[in-house]
């Protein structure tokens, strides 16, 4: 039968305790309410306090009950291993402290620069240092965190210096393993500094044309026009070349091609093209224009340049114009749509067809003899 005497210790420590853990809930929900008021002026302060909530109503009770635990006698049961295990819950609880500390920061800078405007290129910019960093950060005080709770077993500081020991090979192997993980963390704050991509960029990878949507530690998430998602490790972006319609800005320039007959009058095309422009709201009143970009064997080519505010508009507006101008000539010239020609060789004999008569080749003379000097020949056109 055990003896009571010897959990009679434990009474006063578990009043203690109580008491203990009691306080640091009270303090916690003032000093809440104290700094979420006081913060309010300040957003960005403001959301990170609202992100430690959380954590720290853990991490208070956790900090009074390891002061408890510490002024209890060494003598008493079980003591050593609930100081033990009230280290890693403090552990564990500071690390979450940390990384919401951390993600609050980011949520407030990215709240205070709104992406949903039409030039958004500084708000982008913002938003993809905030999340990469963070993310990198969280990672980096997560891994910490998780190292700081091994090295308080005695057995992992063995293992620890048994690895120093024979860190040779230990060493290019665990290199080789975390080359990925490292690789992708190096290619995320290059990402970061460098923004060759940035949240809500168009992009042409691998003949996918999609938005990025998501940018992790890791990965980067590609919304395709059709609502696939790509998923592209970081590292692809520093290694390969990829088209970037965003880059500079959200404005961009769409091209419109229309196949047309040889006999189709340039002209009225491009006043017909000018009083539909105004009529569309997605056209952003900067540019647009007519040319003939390309002869082929049975049509010649029309080109149409038009300029938007972004990329999906820029899509809207190039559609729009298509079906307009190819209505436009089914109504007004739908004798100089693309047209196929076959000559038949009974219809030029029967005389159905007049087929222009070769140009007369005469035998070369010598008039420099006779004094008369040739006329020079028109340029070809």
């Amino acid at each position: 039968m055990p003896d009571l005497s010897d959990y009679s210790p434990w009474i006063a420590t578990a009043i203690a305790a109580i008491i203990a853990v009691l306080v640091a809930l009270l303090v916690h929900r003032v000093a809440a309410m104290v700094l979420l008021r006081a913060t309010q002026p300040a957003p960005t302060i403001h959301a990170m306090v609202r992100a430690c909530q959380r954590p720290t109503r853990l991490l208070l009770p956790v900090l009074a009950l390891q002061v408890v635990w510490q002024a209890a006698s060494d003598d008493m049961r079980f003591i050593l291993g609930i100081r033990h295990l009230n280290g890693l819950v403090l552990i564990v609880s500071i690390t979450w402290l940390l990384i919401s500390a951390i993600d609050g920061l980011a949520a407030g800078i990215i709240a205070q620069h709104p992406a949903d405007v039409d030039d958004n290129l500084q708000a982008r910019r913002i938003h993809t240092q905030a999340r990469v960093l963070s993310r990198s950060a969280m990672l980096v005080v997560a891994v910490a965190g998780a190292a700081m709770m091994l090295m308080t077993f005695p057995g992992a500081r063995q293992v620890g210096a048994s690895l120093l020991a024979s860190a040779g090979v230990i060493g290019i192997v665990a290199g080789l393993a975390a080359k990925p993980v490292f690789s992708n963390l190096i290619a995320g704050l290059q990402i970061a500094l460098a923004q060759p991509i940035r949240i809500d960029d168009v992009l042409i990878v691998q003949g996918e044309w999609g938005r990025v949507e998501e940018i992790t530690g890791t990965y980067v998430v590609l919304k395709i026009w059709d609502d696939r998602r790509l998923i592209i490790p970081l590292q692809w972006f520093i290694e390969n070349p990829f088209q970037n319609w965003t880059r500079t800005g959200s404005q961009l320039l769409g091209s419109v091609f229309l196949n047309v007959d040889f006999r189709m009058p340039v002209a009225p095309l491009r006043a017909a093209l000018e009083k539909m422009m105004p009529g569309y709201p997605e056209w952003d009143r900067r540019f647009f224009n007519v040319q003939v970009t390309d002869v082929t064997e049975q049509t010649m080519q029309l080109r149409i340049l038009c300029t938007a505010q972004s990329s999906s508009k820029a899509f809207d507006l190039r559609c729009k114009i298509r079906e307009d101008m190819i209505a436009y000539m089914q109504k007004e010239y739908p004798q100089y749509l693309p047209t196929m020609r076959i000559l038949n060789e009974k219809d030029v004999a029967s005389g159905v067809v007049q087929v222009p008569p070769e140009p007369e080749v005469r035998p070369a003379t010598d008039r420099s003899e006779a004094g008369i000097t040739a006329a020079p020949s028109a340029p070809d056109r």
